[in-house]
C-alpha cells in the first residue's frame, strides 16, 4: 500500500510538473546550444563538430570542438583549450584532425593526434586561414588567405612638427567593392591559395596575380588543386561570373576549366580522379536561377548536367567513396534535405531536417559530411529544438541532446503547416502557424505576420527563438513563403523578376486571411513585422492596407534608388532586380520603393535598424521614420548600437529586438 501511494504521488508530481512548464523565456536564449560543421571520420565511427553556444558574460556566440562516437557514446570535448575553435577536418587516414584556433591576434592552423590527444600549432600566419583541406596522401594542407596590398595614395602629406597630433590621413579606395556588412571596411588585398606541410613548416603560396581564389579541392594524385574564382580582366564588373580553374601545386601554372557566363564553383574531384563535379548555371540575367549539378573531365572537357529534372537549387556536393555518385544538399518546400544521385541519374532522398543554425528566425542552413563507408553526419533541427547531431547509417539516429536541459522544461508554441491559395492567381502557397502555449481554440488571439528576408530565401519548420518569444508573449504567429521564395522551383522563385514588391503582397495577405478563417484570430489585433526583405514587405503592406493595428519595420529598403547606390552589395541589384540603372529607369525604381506608399500609412510604426548596417543602411530606415514623423503618425526609431545587418547577432540584441517589437504591439493592441 505504501509503495502504491508513493507511485501515485510520483505520478501526480510528474503530471503537475508537465502542467507547470513555463513558456520560452528571454534569458533562455543564452542557454541554447547547437551543432555546427559536423565532420564524420573516414571510417564513420566518430564525428567531430563545433559546439556553439551563447556566452551570457561576453554576450556573443562561442564555439569549441567536440567529438562523439557515431552511436552516441563517449561524447567529449576534443581539446583542453577553452577558446574559439572551428574548421575541424579529418586526415585521410583518420589519425589526425586539422583545425583552426582563434585569438585576438587572428587564427592559426592546429593539429590534433587522435591516438594520444596531443595538439600543436602548425602555422604562424599574417592573416587568418580559411577552407583548410588535406591532400590525399595526408602530407600537406591547402588553405586560402588574404595577402594585403597597399591602398592608393593621391597626395603626399607635408611633414608635421615633432610631437604634433594631426588628424588621421584620409582613407582612399578605388575598388568597386570596398566594404562588407558584418565586418565593415575591406582592407585592400587578394585571397590566394597556400599549402603547408601537415607536420608543420613554412606555407607556400601557389596562386598569383591580383585576383581572388576560392576554396581548394585536391586531385587524387596530389599534383593539382581546383578552385573557383574570376581571373577575367574585367572581374570587378563581371561580379556574377566565376570559373573553375586548376593550379599545378609545384609550378603554379593556372588553367581555366570553364568559360561560360555564370557562376561556376564548388569543384570536387571524384576519388578515382576521372570526373569533376561542380555547381553553376548559365546566367540568364534574372532575379532567381537554379544552381545545377554539373560534371566534366578533369581537363574541362565533356561538360554535362546531372539531375536536370530536379527543380531545386543544389549545394554542397560530395562524392561517394566508389566514385559512383554524389551526395548533395537542397531545399524543398521549406525543408532542407540531403539527396544522392548516381552517375546514371538515379535519385533518392537520404535525410531531411537539416538546419537549426540560424538561431534567430526559422531560416534554412546546415551542412553534412559522408564517410568512406557511407555514414552521413549532419545537423538536424525540428520546430522543437535547434541543430542537434544526427547520423544516417541505413537508419536515422539523433545522437546529441544539447538542449534537453532547457527545452524539456519549456512549453513551446506548436508549429502547424498551412497551404492556401493566393488571391492573385490561385497559386498554392505554403506557410506555418505558431500557436501560443496553452492555446485555446475557443479564444481570440492577436496575430503577428512575420515576413522573411531575402526575398531569395525561405522559412520552414525549424526551431526559432524569435518566433517562440513572440508566441510566449501570447501572439499567434504566421510566417509564409510567398512567391519569390526558394525551395519551390525556378519559376516560383523568379516571379518577382522586375516586379518586387509585387504579388508576394497578395500571397501574404491571403495567408493571413486563411489563418483568420480558422476562427481563433482577433481581427481587431493584426500586426506585421519582418526584417530586411521582410522589412520591405512589412512597409509595403501597411502602405497598401489599413487593416493592421501596428507594425514593426526592421532594417528595410525604402528607396531602391538610394539602396542600389549605397549598400555594400549595391552592384548586385541593377538589371537583375529591375531593368537598367537607377538613373536610366527612375520610374520603376521609385514605383517599387515602399517610400512611394508612405502617404498611405496610418498605423503606428516602429522602425528598427542596426547602427552599423551596410546592407540596408540606416539612411533607408530613417527615410521611413522621418516621413512618418512629418505626417504625425505614431512612430519611433530604434537603433541598435554596434549592429550590422544581422541585427540579432549578439544574444542580448536578439532579446532586445523581440522585446521592443512585443512592447510596441502590446501598446497598440487591445
Amino acid at each position: 500500500m505504501k509503495k502504491l501511494l508513493t507511485l501515485s504521488l510520483l505520478f501526480f508530481s510528474v503530471v503537475l510538473l508537465a502542467q507547470d512548464k513555463l513558456p520560452f523565456q528571454e534569458l533562455d536564449v543564452f542557454q541554447l546550444e547547437w551543432v555546427a560543421d559536423p565532420q564524420v571520420s573516414p571510417d564513420g565511427s566518430q564525428v567531430v563538430y563545433r559546439r556553439m553556444g551563447m556566452s551570457i558574460m561576453k554576450d556573443r556566440r562561442v564555439g569549441n570542438l567536440w567529438i562523439i562516437n557515431s552511436d552516441g557514446s563517449n561524447h567529449r570535448k576534443l581539446t583542453s583549450y577553452d577558446g574559439n575553435e572551428s574548421s575541424a577536418r579529418w586526415s585521410p587516414d583518420g589519425k589526425r584532425i586539422a583545425y583552426t584556433r582563434s585569438t585576438d591576434q587572428g587564427s592559426e592552423i592546429h593539429m590534433y593526434w587522435a591516438d594520444n590527444g596531443k595538439t600543436a600549432r602548425l602555422t604562424q600566419l599574417e592573416k587568418s586561414p580559411g577552407s583548410i583541406t588535406w591532400s590525399p596522401d595526408g602530407n600537406q594542407i591547402a588553405f586560402n588567405m588574404t595577402i594585403a596590398q597597399r591602398p592608393p595614395v593621391l597626395v603626399k602629406a607635408p611633414p608635421k612638427p615633432s610631437g604634433a597630433k594631426w588628424a588621421k590621413a584620409p582613407r582612399i579606395t578605388d575598388r568597386m567593392r570596398h566594404e562588407r556588412d558584418g565586418s565593415g571596411y575591406i582592407s585592400p588585398g587578394f585571397r590566394h591559395i597556400f599549402v603547408v606541410p601537415s607536420e608543420g613548416g613554412s606555407p607556400r603560396q601557389i596562386t598569383s596575380d591580383n585576383f581572388n581564389h576560392g576554396s581548394p579541392s585536391w586531385t587524387p594524385d596530389g599534383q593539382t588543386i581546383l578552385f573557383s574564382g574570376n581571373r577575367n580582366e574585367d572581374w570587378e564588373y563581371d561580379y556574377r561570373n566565376s570559373e573553375i580553374y586548376s593550379v599545378n601545386v609545384n609550378s603554379g601554372e593556372i588553367n581555366a576549366l570553364t568559360t561560360r557566363n555564370g557562376p561556376d564553383g564548388s569543384p570536387t574531384v571524384s576519388p578515382d580522379g576521372k570526373l569533376v563535379a561542380f555547381l553553376g548555371y548559365e546566367d540568364k540575367v534574372q532575379t532567381y536561377q537554379l544552381t545545377r549539378l554539373q560534371l566534366m573531365n578533369p581537363d574541362g572537357s565533356n561538360k554535362r548536367a546531372l539531375l536536370d529534372n530536379l527543380d531545386r537549387s543544389i549545394s554542397n556536393p560530395k562524392w561517394d567513396a566508389q566514385s559512383k555518385g554524389i551526395y548533395f544538399q537542397y531545399d524543398d518546400k521549406g525543408t532542407t534535405k540531403i539527396g544522392y544521385v548516381s552517375l546514371s541519374g538515379s535519385f533518392r532522398e537520404v535525410a531531411s531536417g537539416l538546419g537549426g543554425t540560424a538561431m534567430g528566425r526559422p531560416y534554412g542552413g546546415g551542412s553534412f559530411t559522408v564517410s568512406k563507408n557511407g555514414v552521413v553526419a549532419y545537423n538536424y533541427t525540428t520546430p522543437e529544438h535547434p541543430a542537434e547531431l544526427a547520423v544516417v547509417n541505413k537508419s536515422f539516429r539523433k545522437i546529441t541532446s544539447l538542449n534537453s536541459d532547457v527545452l524539456d522544461y519549456r512549453e513551446l508554441g506548436q508549429v502547424e503547416e498551412i497551404w492556401y491559395k493566393s488571391s492573385f492567381d490561385q497559386r498554392d502557397v505554403q506557410g506555418w502557424i505558431v500557436k501560443p502555449p496553452k492555446f485555446d481554440a475557443s479564444k481570440k488571439y492577436p496575430i503577428i505576420i512575420e515576413n522573411h528576408g531575402g526575398p531569395i530565401s525561405n522559412y520552414g519548420p525549424r526551431f526559432s527563438p524569435e518566433i517562440q518569444l513572440y508566441s510566449a508573449a501570447g501572439y499567434v504567429v504566421f510566417y509564409p513563403n510567398p512567391r519569390g521564395s526558394t525551395s519551390y522551383g525556378e519559376e516560383f522563385g523568379n516571379l518577382l523578376y522586375h516586379n518586387y514588391p509585387g504579388n508576394d503582397y497578395d500571397d501574404v495577405m491571403s495567408g493571413m486571411d486563411a489563418v483568420i478563417a480558422k476562427g481563433y484570430i482577433d481581427e481587431e489585433n493584426l500586426f506585421v513585422t519582418g526584417g530586411s526583405a521582410g522589412g520591405i514587405m512589412s512597409a509595403w503592406m501597411i502602405g497598401k492596407s489599413d487593416r493592421f493595428k501596428a507594425a514593426a519595420v526592421v532594417k528595410p529598403v525604402m528607396n531602391w534608388y538610394s539602396k542600389t547606390l549605397v549598400a555594400d552589395n549595391w552592384y548586385g541589384y541593377y538589371n537583375n532586380r529591375f531593368p537598367g540603372l537607377p538613373w536610366t529607369n527612375q520610374d520603376d525604381y521609385m514605383k517599387f520603393s515602399p517610400i512611394s506608399l508612405v502617404g498611405n500609412i496610418e498605423c503606428p510604426t516602429m522602425v528598427m535598424v542596426g547602427m552599423e548596417d551596410l546592407r540596408t543602411p540606416t539612411s533607408e530606415a530613417k527615410q521611413l521614420y522621418h516621413a512618418l514623423k512629418y505626417r504625425k503618425i505614431p512612430t519611433v526609431l530604434v537603433e541598435i548600437p554596434g549592429s550590422y545587418h544581422f541585427i540579432s547577432n549578439r544574444p542580448s540584441q536578439l532579446i532586445t529586438k523581440i522585446a521592443h517589437v512585443v512592447a510596441w504591439f502590446d501598446k497598440y493592441g487591445k
